[in-house]
């Protein structure tokens, strides 16, 4: 049993226990959140929803396992013989989620 979930503006294909990295959800670790924006759902038997956007009745409940970041990006500008250089770093924040679970009604 699988589902396709939309967080963040991405999409990611999850199973129970399956652990993912996501965009920043706000909570500590430990925190229980639930996603309802499931776009294809495909229990055990064969059978599939596909949602027109969204598969009615279904969710995926998670657990939040971490708040992490991502490796720095540097950005760096240079205009040749003007002396004119910018230098810019950026580390985005993550969220590790453990999947615990998908109920369907």
């Amino acid at each position: 049993m699988f589902a396709v979930i939309k967080t963040g503006g991405k999409q990611y294909r999850v199973a129970a226990n399956d652990v993912i990295t996501i965009g920043k959800l706000e909570g500590d670790a430990g925190t229980a959140v639930t996603f309802g924006e499931v776009l294809l759902y495909a229990d055990g038997d064969g059978a599939t929803k596909v949602g027109a956007p969204t598969v009615a009745g279904v969710s995926v409940a998670g657990e939040i396992v971490a708040q992490t970041r991502g490796p720095k990006v540097i950005a760096f500008k240079k205009r040749r013989r003007q002396n004119s250089r910018r230098k810019r770093g950026h580390r985005q924040d993550f969220t590790v989620v453990r999947v615990t679970g998908i109920s369907a009604a």
